[in-house]
């Protein structure tokens, strides 16, 4: 099974359809802008989409970084380097593994936002690409710089607010190693997030995490979100419904499919976790994982309206109190 390929593609209609599996979002984001939502008890910060396709774009521009490769660890220390410029104090979780007998040293670039509040959302990205022997310049401007350049802009926005933020501490984290370097399976493939995870395991700490919000593929021009049918239905709710908020064009389907990304370590440990993921990418995905993933694909309305949708939800869990865990 390939990372991110759902087992089975939904028919969109703008009608809503509701299943005992769960729900597929879709959401349309025009570029003439995003009607303010009503005014929630802990105000989101504003996402700047044309900041976040700046950081996209730049990010694209270090070149291929598979796992492991010095690609990998100059995007790191990029990466490192602009959490510090928002006001953040980064840690770089580094470790080594050795799939196929070749030792590889892998990097989380992991930041946090203490809150006021009890509890804690970690919002991540991905940020390594696949290494593709018939495109060796790929460097994923969608798959994965446009999320990480939205999470940096996340970051940015957040940190900024006034009055300060007020809810549950907020994390972020940029996973490496979420590729597989031969075929996905238990010990191949999504390293970063499965490394995180198993902290939060070992710490006993999982049950603090109100949600986990993924970002992944979200800058595309013709932007169409689908949350794998797994998405625990209280977060496919809210996010429906901040979406109708927004005056968004919604579409709303379902499919019997579940998506292999990095919030799948985090729902086994019982956090409640959502994928923002567009895999819809060019003419039937055409555009996935090949030399076609370019900056040119990319658009600042749809990195705005993603990176809203993250900042509404994640005041919007804010204002709600936890449930018992």
């Amino acid at each position: 099974m390939d990372m991110k390929t759902p087992a089975a593609r939904p028919p969109w209609s703008r009608a809503i359809l509701r299943g005992a599996a769960g729900l597929t979002l879709l959401l349309t984001v025009s570029a003439c802008g995003l009607r303010p939502a009503h005014a929630p008890a802990i105000p989101p910060p504003a996402v700047d989409g044309a900041n976040a396709l700046r950081l996209a774009t730049a990010f694209t521009a270090l070149g291929p970084r598979p796992a492991g490769s010095p690609g990998a660890q100059q995007a790191a220390v990029w990466i490192t380097a602009r959490c510090r410029e928002y006001g953040y104090v980064p840690e770089v979780d580094t470790w080594t593994e050795a799939p196929a007998g070749t030792a590889l040293t892998f990097r989380n670039v992991l930041a946090c936002l203490p809150g006021r509040a009890p509890g804690r959302i970690l919002i991540a990205s991905h940020y390594d690409t696949k290494l593709l022997p018939e495109a060796p310049g790929f460097a994923g401007a969608n798959d994965s710089a446009s999320s990480t350049g939205l999470l940096l802009e996340l970051m940015r926005a957040f940190a900024r607010l006034q009055p300060a933020w007020a809810g549950p501490t907020l994390e972020f984290a940029f996973f490496d190693g979420e590729e597989c370097l031969d075929h996905y399976s238990a010990t191949d493939g999504l390293r970063g997030s499965s490394r995180l995870a198993a902290r939060l395991r070992t710490t006993g700490t999982a049950k603090e995490y109100r949600a986990m919000i993924l970002l992944d593929m979200v800058g595309d021009r013709d932007l169409k979100l689908t949350l794998p049918v797994d998405t625990e239905p209280g977060l496919a709710r809210r996010l429906l419904r901040l979406a109708e908020r927004r005056n968004w064009d919604s579409h709303v389907g379902f499919h019997s499919g579940a998506m292999l990304d990095d919030h799948i370590p985090f729902q086994e440990l019982g956090i409640p976790a959502v994928d923002l993921i567009d895999f819809a990418y060019g003419p039937d995905n055409s555009w996935w994982h090949t030399a076609e993933d370019t900056t040119d694909k990319l658009s600042a309305a749809s990195l705005a309206g993603v990176g809203q949708l993250a900042a509404d939800l994640a005041a919007d869990l804010a204002a709600t109190p936890a449930p018992a865990r």
